[in-house]
């Protein structure tokens, strides 16, 4: 009579390494989502301190002290420069969608604004603007919202909405 050998894993064997690996993905999971809306949030912050930094330079540079309306009108590059105030990726659309965020400008044109070197006509620029930066996903916490203060405000519901071309908005706080 001859013995044969067992070699390999056993059914048990699998079980037992599939149960381990669900109990890790089921402990991991839910940081691997906080991990993907912190992500998302320095993206967005990221986003909204680069429209700043654009806003400031279109009114000191293109825009005679005054700002752009709306995002597509940053990406529009003056005379002289192939290089816009904003990337593309920020000034394809009057709101964007990126990194589970909607990000929008908005400035209300003013009257009196001179036209601008980028082809703003006259009456189009603003004397100042907001901009938010809010979550796709439900379960996202964190709003965003900046004005021509250049202050950066964070809040648990819209700021949008709230959030005054200039002046501190009613709710929420500032991120340093």
């Amino acid at each position: 009579m001859t013995i044969r050998k067992a070699s390999g894993f056993a059914l048990i064997d699998l079980v037992f390494v599939c149960g381990i690996i669900g109990l890790i993905s089921t402990i991991a999971l839910p940081r691997l989502v906080l991990a993907k809306q912190a992500a998302g949030a320095a993206s967005a912050i990221g986003s909204l301190r680069t429209v700043s930094s654009a806003q400031l330079a279109f009114a000191l540079t293109c825009g005679n002290g005054f700002y752009a309306p709306d995002l597509p009108s940053l990406g529009i590059s003056p005379p002289g420069s192939n290089v816009a105030f904003i990337a593309s990726d920020l000034s394809a659309a009057a709101v964007i969608q990126k990194s589970g965020y909607t990000i929008r400008l908005e400035g209300v044109p003013f009257a009196g604004a001179p036209p601008t070197c980028n082809g703003l006509l006259a009456g189009a620029a603003a004397q100042g603007y907001r901009a938010g930066a809010d979550p796709l996903e439900p379960d996202n916490p964190r709003f965003f919202g900046i004005n021509a203060n250049s202050q950066l405000y964070q809040h648990n519901a819209t700021l949008y909405d709230d959030m005054p071309e200039v002046g501190e908005p009613l709710i929420g706080q500032p991120i340093h």
